[in-house]
Order: C-alpha cells, then structure tokens, then sequence
C-alpha cells in the first residue's frame, strides 16, 4: 500500500531532530548552524529569517548534491543545517532526504516561519 503525507511526516519526525522556537533563538547566534529555508520563492520573498540560505523543497535533492550542475555552494556538511517552512511539514521531510543524503547535523524548527514570526525572531 502506498505512504500518504501522514505516514511519510510520522516516518521522518521519528528520526530527525525537531528544535523548538526558542532553542532555534539561540541557535541563530551561533556561527556553525546554518538556517536554511525550504519554502517557495513567493512565500520567501514575504519574509525569512535573517541570513539564512534558500534550498526549495522542490529542488532539494539537486541542490544539496555536490555532483550536481545545480549544487548551492552555500551548503555545507560542515554546518548544523537548521531547516524551516512555513509551519514545519516540508522542513520535516526536508530534513529526512538531507539525513538520507548523508548531511551528518539536520534539525528542522517545529511549527516554522510561523513560530517564528510570532515568536519575534529576526526576520529580513
């Protein structure tokens, strides 16, 4: 039987790391922890969190393989990756292909750019 989107998020938030709001605060300060944005380009162009990278979810594989033409030279295996979409469902399987893809540091912020804004973070 085929996975829908309940079963696959269940299956990803079982092994990847989710960061509250408050932790994702902190972690924004430190220099080894690069936020990365998985939303679309309209939704980004609204608002995002102050100086992190843009990997759309659609193109994420592409990306964040080094061997591709399409690779983002921002992203680095060296960093603690921390993801973000607008409530927290896309950066959940986001950060699962990352894993899956050998990035060894991935965590994603639970409830997202929403948490976020509401919690005052900086946003650009």
């Amino acid at each position: 039987m085929a996975l829908g989107f309940k079963e696959m998020l269940a299956a990803a938030n079982a092994v990847i790391e989710t960061v509250s709001v408050q932790d994702a605060l902190y972690l924004v300060e430190n220099e080894q922890c690069l936020f990365v944005d998985v939303r679309e380009s309209y939704e980004r162009a609204k608002g995002t969190i102050s100086g992190s990278v843009h990997l759309p979810r659609g193109f994420l594989e592409f990306q964040a393989d080094p061997t591709s033409p399409m690779f983002n030279q921002d992203l680095s295996a060296e960093f603690k990756l921390v993801l973000f979409c607008a409530s927290g469902g896309r950066s959940s399987l986001a950060a699962k292909t990352l894993m899956d893809m050998g990035y060894p540091d991935v965590c994603h912020i639970a409830g997202g750019f929403e948490a976020w804004t509401e919690a005052n973070g900086p946003t650009s």
